[in-house]
């Protein structure tokens, strides 16, 4: 297991998003996702179910989160993008360079044949 391998770190950081990711808010998201690598985690996930909105800063912000990750060792993920999200991800090729997920439900998280 890659946590054995490497002692001291956690196996995920998770930051949620509740608000528009726009210029204004891309210091804050870009802050934000420097603490959680400053806590040497194999994966960081960002959350973007609450987020209604992204530009163009933010999507800057979350490719250079993802390089710095990768230097790191660790994997971001994004999860949970609306529709319009998932379109301005694709859009920008985001989702060729970074994981991107659709939200799990608490039905999918404990079911593996319930579908």
């Amino acid at each position: 297991m890659p946590t054995q391998d490497r002692p001291g770190r956690v196996p995920v950081v998770e930051v949620i998003i509740t608000e528009e990711l726009d210029s204004r808010a891309a210091p804050r998201l870009e802050a934000r996702l420097d603490e959680a690598l400053d806590l040497h985690p194999e994966r960081v996930i960002v959350d973007l179910a609450g987020c209604p909105a992204l530009d163009a800063a933010a999507i800057g912000v979350l490719l250079e989160a993802h390089r710095k990750t990768r230097r790191f060792g660790c994997q971001l993920t994004l999860r949970g993008p609306s529709p319009r999200l998932r379109r301005n991800l694709r859009l920008a090729r985001v989702d060729g360079v970074m994981d991107v997920i659709p939200e799990l439900t608490g039905g999918e998280a404990a079911a593996d044949g319930d579908g």
